[in-house]
């Protein structure tokens, strides 16, 4: 499978802040339209990953291609959905204009929007079952209010690569399920999907690729595959106990560091 095949390619990346490297060696290849689950404990490196191919943080070394593209020539087509708890949600702004920035990359030199963007925007609202809240700060929202607007402003931005960031910690049972049916409905459209998550056993359900991360790739491939018991115990560094159908870490050590 070459680069060209592939919506997105790394190859021996390494990033992290302030001197300190946080991920080392991480190369992997997800194909067009796939949806990978990026699973690991806290402080694993799975925000940083997903900062680094947004150009929120540079490389240290490595190289990351886009259809085939060195990262920064597609400046639409990845978007970011943050966790929540790094937004400031007491910035005054309403839903809708929170869902417009998707679209400035789209904008012109004058930065005025159009009526495709106008479209663009309500269409995302309508998506995530909040158009009646164009209008509302969205400091006033709930948390999972605020999540699904986070969602609209990805849809908004027409991406082909979709990045979510711990999207169902802290959210109500209804946007859970809203936000499981827009992947279900982004498969379908071809987008390509990575979402993080500690949530081992909604990786191994919901999603056919999963990348184990601890600094470093530990696995990476189908989810039957990637999930083993030793592989996620080399990833949280504690035994794995599994009980009915649901698998749980005893982390009784700390994990690995390398």
């Amino acid at each position: 499978m070459t680069h060209i095949e592939n919506r997105l390619s790394l190859a021996n990346v390494a990033a992290g802040y302030n001197g300190q490297r946080v991920l080392h060696d991480v190369s992997f290849q997800v194909p067009h339209g796939g949806q990978v689950a990026v699973v690991g404990p806290n402080g694993a490196g799975k925000s940083t990953l997903f900062k680094v191919l947004v150009g929120l943080l540079p490389l240290r070394s490595g190289e990351i291609l886009i259809h085939g593209q060195p990262l920064g020539e597609h400046k639409d087509c990845v978007a970011y959905v943050p966790q929540r708890s790094e937004v400031d949600w007491r910035f005054p702004v309403t839903v809708k204009d929170v869902v417009m920035m998707g679209r400035y990359n789209r904008q012109g030199w004058l930065g005025r929007s159009t009526r495709h963007d106008h479209e663009a925007v309500y269409h995302a609202l309508d998506q995530m079952g909040i158009t009646d809240l164009a209008f509302r700060s969205i400091g006033d929202l709930s948390g999972g209010q605020q999540q699904r607007v986070f969602l609209a402003r990805a849809l908004a931005q027409e991406p082909h690569i979709l990045l979510m960031d711990e999207p169902f910690t802290g959210v109500d049972v209804s946007t859970q399920e809203a936000t499981l049916a827009l992947l279900d409905k982004l498969k379908a459209q071809q987008v390509t999907i990575m979402v993080s998550t500690h949530d081992l056993n909604m990786a191994a359900q919901r999603f056919e690729w999963v990348l184990l991360l601890n600094h470093r790739p530990i696995a990476y491939g189908p989810a039957p595959e990637a999930l083993s018991q030793e592989n996620i115990r080399q990833a949280f560094g504690g035994r794995v106990l599994i009980v009915g159908d649901v698998a749980v870490v005893d982390e009784c050590c700390p994990p690995q560091e390398g």
